[in-house]
């Protein structure tokens, strides 16, 4: 292999391929990145069994080959290079690196050792705003619970329909569902669990990349794919395992219908919650009390070492009188992901689970266990 490449370029794929580049010592090879030139393209690829990412840049690509080669040594002397072109050139088992004054050799391991990262086929596939996928799965991504016991809720649960994905995520004390609307094509409707990790590495990757993230469905993997900008070809492929299980059926646990409903100004009423926490005991027990009768909600909480709290928010409220604690940081967490100036306060009893809604937009809701009297 012999390949000329901006330094510039090959930098910014390390970046994207060497997180999942793991330290294993049963498995030493998952520790390296994958170096091919061929045509006129140089290509990355990482994988640490359950998550594979290869990364594509055009190049100057003189003699074709690959390489497997140490991803944080390669990464780490990348970035001491100055900026400009690189030549990478093998030599048996080695890597060979120059650019200006700079030349280094990086002993390798054969390419034949390295993982075979699997195919997914290419027959239904959904095209979507890379940003806004990605700043979908963040309103939900950290709600989920990995868990070596509970498989099925430790990831996020896609659910693509006709016009709409629904993005899911629980660890059983709350839950989130944020919507995307678009057009779809798909034939028939896909479902799947996508493991925490994943989720995680697709917001770092394709969240501040504009243009079209591309998903595609195979019954135990899962690829998402982005174009160079440059050409009509792959950027980024990252495939993943998908969690094996069913995703609880979670639309049974959404309350239909509720006994008060409040509007709060979304602000104020996490200043409050976040005042309250500095008071709340070893359970993180803040305690509404809503009233329709004075169009307020008094916040509440006590510690015995630290003392009490007490603060009153206005709202509009309909329905009847109710009182219910909450874990703060659940609550405190579910007021972050809403972005409009108002929000939805829905209970149903002190025991049952309330739900917070964004005021004008429906691809949103949080629902949230209360804590129940002991």
């Amino acid at each position: 292999m012999k390949i000329l490449v901006l330094k510039e370029k090959l930098k910014e794929g390390i970046s994207v391929v060497e997180r999942i580049a793991q330290k294993s010592l049963s498995l030493p090879i998952l520790n390296n990145v994958l170096i091919k030139g061929e045509k006129n393209l140089v290509s990355l690829t990482t994988t640490n069994l359950e998550v594979g990412i290869r990364w594509w840049a055009l190049a100057k690509n003189e003699k074709e080959g690959e390489i497997v080669v140490p991803a944080r040594l390669l990464s780490g002397f990348i970035s001491f290079l100055p900026d400009g072109p690189l030549e990478l050139e093998t030599e048996g088992l080695f890597l060979k690196i120059r650019s200006g004054e700079y030349k280094s050799k990086i002993k390798g391991f054969n390419p034949d050792e390295f993982p075979i990262l699997p195919q997914v086929g290419r027959e239904e596939s959904v095209g979507l705003d890379g940003p806004t996928f990605c700043r979908a799965l963040s309103q939900v991504f950290d709600i989920a619970s990995p868990s070596l016991t509970r498989t099925e809720i430790s990831g996020i649960f896609f659910q693509f329909q006709k016009g709409q994905i629904k993005i899911v995520a629980t660890d059983s004390f709350r839950l989130g569902e944020k919507k995307i609307f678009f057009k779809s094509s798909l034939a028939k409707e896909y479902s799947f669990i996508l493991p925490h990790l994943t989720a995680r590495e697709i917001i770092n990757i394709f969240g501040e990349n504009k243009g079209e993230v591309k998903v595609y469905f195979s019954p135990n993997q899962a690829l998402f794919e982005s174009m160079l900008p440059e050409a009509k070809r792959p950027q980024v492929h990252l495939i993943s395992r998908l969690v094996e299980g069913d995703f609880p059926d979670y639309q049974t646990i959404i309350p239909k219908k509720f006994e008060t409903q409040a509007i709060f100004p979304r602000d104020e009423f996490l200043n409050q919650v976040k005042s309250a926490s500095l008071f709340s005991g070893k359970v993180n027990e803040v305690r509404l009390n809503i009233s329709p009768q004075t169009g307020k909600a008094e916040v509440s909480s006590q510690n015995q070492d630290f003392g009490e709290y007490q603060s009153f928010l206005p709202g509009k409220i309909k329905g009847k009188g109710l009182s219910a604690s909450f874990n703060h940081r659940f609550l405190i967490e579910g007021l972050q992901k809403i972005k409009t100036p108002e929000v939805i306060f829905e209970l149903t009893s002190g025991e049952e689970p309330a739900v917070l809604k964004p005021v004008g937009a429906e691809d949103f809701l949080y629902v949230v266990m209360p804590i129940k009297a002991s």
